[in-house]
């Protein structure tokens, strides 16, 4: 009896210092099996106004259907029970969700005859909004966290392409009002992208969450620096971006005076930085090497940075990027896309999206892949698991 009182009082402690939620003494033990693993939900890439070849028997899909397709299934998420794979909350039912991640490209870029970014964002709202029926695991209703992609970017600055209309920024405008929550909310009107950057944190458990607008390139680098000087060195950080780690080389600025968007150099000015391999974007095959030895000298620097999420090139995939020197070892997640998966678009069976799993007594990190289409004309058929990884974050 005094062994299960100590292990009981040991573990208030931990959850305490954690900023779980304790209740009293008598239940402490429902409460904390409920409460020491929270969950989030990642996916990336939803591409709102482009058709899907084939989905569940139909050709020519829209993203609307689609992404309510696959938000039904995330609905039924925490009715299920994970595979015993050794991960956090292994062998026990999904339970609440804190967070759903949307790693951006809500809309796709306005090529035409592609429907506008405002057009786009009524239907993501409709999807992730108001067909979203997720709670947290104290009951409240589950936050969706979104980032900027490059497709939402360019429409709200102007991409070498020609698009209909030219201009809008209606994903990137809704994006940051919700996320930056400014007092008093921009509009399409008084937009700026050199001033509305979205860049915000959350701090779970005892992680420190930060959420950069596209990729950590020099310029986002003086925001994240700040933030992360505001944590102990000692508190694990995970950065949740659009762009991998090795970047993309026309997401650069321009380096040619005077630096604008063109069809001759085909740089499209989505991060401040400009490009410093060649003068345009094909003459060395797109290497990053200068701006990736940039991002890896920031790593060493902050040793606390554990993990890396992103979309942009989709499948579901656990690697270590090692840099362009093969100096760093730093864990990544890229993600599927429900639109232009590089396997699910062609086999839809393969659609996913990651479920998250935060261990935060033991510090650690699960991923597990959600394969929620694996019988496309039985839509009623559960997700199930495929992939799985468990990191720490000590």
């Amino acid at each position: 009896m005094l062994k299960e009182f100590i292990k009981m009082g040991l573990g208030l402690l931990v959850a305490v210092a954690f900023n779980v939620l304790v209740i009293s003494p008598a239940v402490f033990a429902q409460s904390a099996k409920k409460t020491a693993v929270l969950n989030f939900i990642y996916t990336s890439d939803a591409h709102y106004g482009i058709t899907r070849s084939d989905f569940r028997g139909a050709k020519n899909v829209s993203g609307h259907t689609v992404n309510s397709a696959m938000i039904a299934a995330i609905n039924e998420l925490p009715k299920l029970k994970l595979p015993a794979d050794n991960g956090a909350n292994s062998g026990n039912v999904v339970g609440g969700i804190e967070y759903l991640i949307e790693g951006g490209d809500i809309a796709n870029r306005m090529e035409i005859p592609i429907q506008s970014a405002t057009a786009s964002w009524k239907e993501f709202e409709s999807d992730y909004v108001d067909h979203l029926n997720l709670k947290q695991h104290n009951g409240s209703q589950t936050e969706l966290l979104l980032i900027p992609g490059n497709h939402d970017i360019s429409n709200a600055i102007g991409h070498y392409k020609a698009m209909q209309p030219i201009a809008d920024p209606a994903s990137m405008v809704n994006i940051y009002n919700k996320m930056i929550k400014p007092e008093k909310l921009i509009t399409s009107k008084n937009y700026d992208y050199n001033l509305h950057k979205v860049n915000y944190c959350r701090n779970v458990n005892g992680v420190h969450i930060a959420f950069i607008n596209l990729w950590p390139d020099s310029a986002e680098r003086i925001w994240l620096k700040n933030d992360l000087d505001t944590v102990s060195s000692t508190t694990p950080v995970i950065i949740f971006t659009h762009d991998p780690p090795i970047c993309d080389a026309k997401h650069f600025t321009n380096p040619v005076s005077p630096y604008g968007i063109t069809e001759r150099d085909k740089f499209e000015n989505l991060v401040v930085e400009r490009y410093k391999e060649a003068k345009n974007e094909t003459e060395d095959k797109g290497m990053t090497d200068i701006e990736q030895r940039g991002f890896v000298k920031f790593l060493k620097a902050y040793p606390n940075i554990k993990a890396y999420f992103h979309g942009h090139s989709n499948s579901n995939e656990f690697y270590i990027y090692h840099g362009p020197d093969q100096d760093v070892n730093l864990n990544v997640f890229r993600v599927d896309s429900p639109m232009k998966g590089k396997y699910s678009s062609k086999d839809e069976k393969l659609l996913s999206f990651q479920l998250i799993s935060l261990d935060a007594v033991n510090m650690l990190l699960t991923v597990r892949e959600c394969l929620w289409n694996t019988e496309p004309l039985n839509p009623s058929k559960s997700t199930t698991f495929g992939n799985m990884i468990t990191i720490s974050l000590r």
